[in-house]
């Protein structure tokens, strides 16, 4: 079963998306509806709702990297340690996802939802330990994604 913790300190989300918290947990119900691979553990993770200034601050301090981006994870484990925890342990905390708004609002001709669910999702696949470093990661993760987005529908 997933878990998820929703903190949001950028108001502007509210004007977005009425209740963030209470849509987020719609979607994870679905998601625990059919995603049954780990129906013996309980899985946690936090969302972080923001804005370009944090997760700016944030993709600086922990990549290096002095930009705005629309989404980024911070997983607990690897892949492999993640499956033996899954083993050995019946909770688990994943690690965290930032969202950024602004990135989601300049795609243009985009729903809101879904490109926010794509977000959330990518952010959710790189926290089971997948990455698009190389064309067959990318492929594999893309494969995992779709299949969580059609949990949502």
């Amino acid at each position: 079963m997933i878990k998820i913790n929703i903190i949001y300190n950028y108001k502007a989300w509210e004007r977005c998306i009425f209740n963030p918290n209470k849509l987020i947990q719609s979607q994870s119900k679905k998601i625990n509806k059919k995603f049954k691979s780990y129906k013996k553990n309980i899985i946690f993770f936090t969302i972080l709702l923001s804005g370009n200034n944090e997760i700016k601050r944030l993709n600086k301090k922990f990549r290096k990297k002095n930009k705005s981006t629309d989404v980024l994870s911070f997983p607990f484990y690897s892949k492999k340690d993640l499956r033996n925890k899954l083993k050995k342990e019946k909770e688990i905390y994943l690690g965290d996802i930032i969202i950024n708004l602004e990135k989601i609002k300049t795609k243009k001709n985009t729903n809101f939802n879904l490109e926010f669910n794509k977000l959330w999702i990518h952010g959710l696949v790189h926290l089971f330990g997948y990455d698009h470093k190389k064309d067959k990661d990318f492929n594999k993760m893309t494969k995992v994604e779709k299949q969580f987005l059609s949990y949502l529908h």
